[in-house]
């Protein structure tokens, strides 16, 4: 069974299927544990690879990049999580694209050519061959890694956790905030305020930022971030 969801729009397909492709609820598939704060790494949001103990998750991990060389250096594998019931959780991540979307055709192409591989190969017994599969995009959740995606994403808004001290037991801070350059010798970022309604003075009545704000500045060192993602002004 093969399925395809996303942030930017939801599919779930039924391999086999010619043209139009049936949709069944997303309930009725497993789910990822929501209740579980996304970190960098956990083949989630935060993006890796997780197998959790499947024997076959390396070589259904080596079927998946044999697929991907058919699309370019466009798209990228974002994250790839196998589960002891037999699913695979794929997250795809598109180069060009602002956020990171991929395409819903470029979704349902990779998910078709990936699960026919993975069926393929499960016929000779080196994978369980009833694989589930589900085909992703990272979404505005995902998590931004400090430094290595900031440059990616310089000009939007993001949306940042921090602390001001490693030594003392300081309370982690948010911040709406404008990346504002990056000294890669001193391993810091400087930071400014983005002009979005929970930066502008509530006395202000919809007018912009002061000059103060505006001026106002952040010099972090990259071990002080707790969690950096991209912020959607809904």
């Amino acid at each position: 069974m093969a399925y395809l969801s996303a942030e930017c729009g939801s599919y779930k397909g039924i391999e086999g299927v010619e043209g139009d492709v049936e949709i069944e609820p997303i309930d009725a598939w497993e789910e990822e544990d929501e209740e579980v704060e996304s970190k960098i790494g956990d083949g989630g949001d935060g993006g890796g690879v997780v197998f959790q103990n499947c024997r076959w998750g390396e070589r259904a991990l080596a079927i998946a990049h044999e697929v991907l060389l058919q699309f370019g250096d466009d798209l990228k594998l974002y994250a790839f999580k196998t589960s002891p019931q037999g699913y695979i959780y794929v997250r795809l991540d598109k180069l060009t694209n602002k956020y990171g979307c991929p395409s819903m055709d470029e979704m349902e192409s990779f998910s078709r050519q990936y699960k026919g591989k993975l069926d393929e190969v499960g016929a000779t017994g080196d994978i369980p061959d009833d694989l589930a599969l589900e085909v992703s995009s990272p979404g505005a959740e995902r998590l931004l890694k400090v430094p290595d995606d900031l440059n990616r994403f310089k000009d939007m808004i993001m949306r940042i956790s921090y602390i001001e001290n490693l030594e003392a037991q300081c309370p982690e801070k948010d911040g709406v905030l404008l990346l504002d350059s990056i000294d890669t010798e001193s391993g810091c970022c400087v930071w400014k305020l983005a002009d979005v309604k929970e930066n502008r003075d509530p006395a202000a009545k919809g007018r912009p930022m002061s000059r103060k704000r505006k001026d106002w500045r952040l010099r972090l060192p990259y071990d002080m971030f707790k969690r950096v993602t991209l912020y959607l002004d809904y």
